[in-house]
């Protein structure tokens, strides 16, 4: 066992020793994660969820992963008087319940004081990565599990920097426009980006628009191109009937994957490729 994994593990033998009175119900708030239940016997004494942050991984030969996503966080323990399992039990229980639904063990060490295991779910076109770590015989344990995704935007453009880029360039890249994964329905959190598109027009009344989906380079190219105009036709829609935009202003056209402004090769990359734009008629 090397220096790193001996840390951590004193570091979960040193949480067991600094309670040693704990009281029996689940924190407030504590609720076990949707994919995975808990050991029989076992409360929840920490939980912490955050929509978006970071978390390193253990791979094959220790190598670090970093994931980035939906992040929570579940520290268990026994409740007294329960049978408490080997450090050995609790791994391999939570290894069989993601290796029955389709994900792989990416590492594991374990012995008797305690261990922890690397496991990697793929459904879709999203991750969920989990760590499991046991310590002291298996009087806690703990799990860190991110559900990968790039990070929502939370700060829109305004009317006044597409002015501009359409002025300068023709076209402006909307990102405050939120969807489903290869759905078309435009989601809440995005009335921003279309309000401020209706403050674009309202500052030019003689501006009309071709509104232009684009997507990464996921999936096959037909069904992206579709979807891409679908989604246009969406936010057409609602600048139409929602916001009152004269219909005669707006165009909705898809190109899917064929103008991409970044490398589909990473997360970042296929995100910034996922847009609407805005393009001057």
């Amino acid at each position: 066992m090397n220096a790193v994994r001996l840390m951590v593990m004193g570091i979960l033998v040193l949480l067991a020793a600094v309670v040693p009175l704990r009281a029996q119900d689940d924190t407030p708030g504590g609720q076990d994660h949707p994919l995975l239940s808990r050991m029989p016997g076992y409360f929840i004494e920490n939980y912490d969820q955050k929509d978006f942050d970071r978390f390193e991984f253990e791979g094959k030969d220790a190598e670090p992963i970093p994931v980035e996503g939906r992040k929570t966080f579940i520290n268990y323990r026994p409740r007294e008087g329960a049978a408490v399992p080997s450090p050995l039990q609790i791994v391999r229980n939570y290894q069989n319940a993601i290796t029955r639904v389709g994900g792989v063990v990416v590492s594991q060490y374990v012995d008797s004081v305690g261990g922890q295991t690397t496991l990697k779910l793929v459904r879709g076109t999203s991750e969920i990565w989990i760590k499991v770590g046991v310590g002291d015989s298996g009087q806690n344990y703990q799990l860190n599990i991110i559900e990968k995704a790039g990070m929502q935007q939370e700060i829109v453009a305004s009317a006044d920097i597409w002015k501009g880029d359409l002025h300068d360039t023709g076209h402006a890249a909307v990102y405050g426009i939120h969807f489903d994964t290869d759905k078309a329905e435009i989601k809440p959190g995005s009335e921003k980006s279309l309000e401020e598109i209706v403050r674009l027009l309202k500052q030019d009344p003689k501006l009309t628009l071709l509104v232009v989906g684009h997507t990464d380079s996921t999936g096959e190219i037909p069904h992206n191109m579709a979807l891409s105009e679908a989604r246009a036709k969406a936010v057409v829609a609602a600048l139409t009937g929602t916001h009152g935009i004269t219909a005669a202003r707006l165009s909705a056209f898809g190109c899917g994957p064929l103008a991409p402004v970044a490398s589909n090769d990473t997360d970042e990359g296929r995100a910034k490729n996922r847009r609407v734009e805005l393009v001057k008629r």
